[in-house]
């Protein structure tokens, strides 16, 4: 009589922990899964930034303004707020050149085949054939004289931003060793005093 009488409120109880478990199961499947699209697009952006060409010459666009009165000076310091390659964020930046321009992200597609390259930062005013004085809006299709990247020179991209601000060419150490000098470019928003 007592065996009867518990058989009936652990039935319900097996029952329900049953599904709880499964429940949980599925919502750590789900957090896998988003977890691992993240990597994957982190792993995106860097396969795409490993083919750039961090160090450059010190040459600039013809036209390009020197900055006047910038946050940053020639010479000085700072560090690197932004995560354009490896081994970039929280690295100490020595100024090597500081201008006024509008800068740009654009996305297109590699003159060599590659995969297209989305919001890529940074492109300047200077650095897309017949640009004018007026700044472009996102969306206008462009030609792109430079070679941040290989198979950017010369290929038609899509402005997806655009900000007027100042731009540092900069030398720097990565934080895993690797020397770059006249990098070119980051803005003032992805420098940061040094203390």
């Amino acid at each position: 009589m007592f065996k009867k009488r518990l058989k009936k409120p652990i039935f319900p109880l097996l029952l329900a922990a049953l599904f709880l478990t499964l429940g949980a199961c599925s919502n750590a499947n789900e957090e896998t899964a988003e977890k691992k699209e993240v990597t994957k697009s982190n792993e995106n952006t860097h396969s795409a930034h490993s083919n750039m060409n961090h160090s450059g010459s010190s040459n600039v666009p013809e036209g390009l303004k020197v900055s006047e009165n910038p946050k940053f000076e020639v010479g000085g310091q700072a560090i690197i707020e932004s995560h354009h390659m490896e081994g970039m964020k929280g690295a100490i930046a020595t100024i090597v050149g500081a201008y006024d321009t509008t800068v740009y992200t654009i996305s297109y597609t590699p003159t060599d085949g590659g995969e297209k390259v989305e919001n890529h930062k940074w492109v300047i005013h200077e650095e897309i054939q017949d640009a004018g004085d007026e700044p472009f809006k996102p969306g206008s299709e462009v030609k792109i004289i430079a070679e941040h990247m290989e198979g950017m020179d010369g290929v038609t991209a899509e402005i997806d931003s655009a900000k007027a601000t100042t731009v540092y060419m900069v030398d720097f150490t990565t934080t895993d060793g690797e020397e770059v000098t006249n990098h070119k470019w980051v803005t003032e928003s992805e420098l940061s005093p040094t203390k």
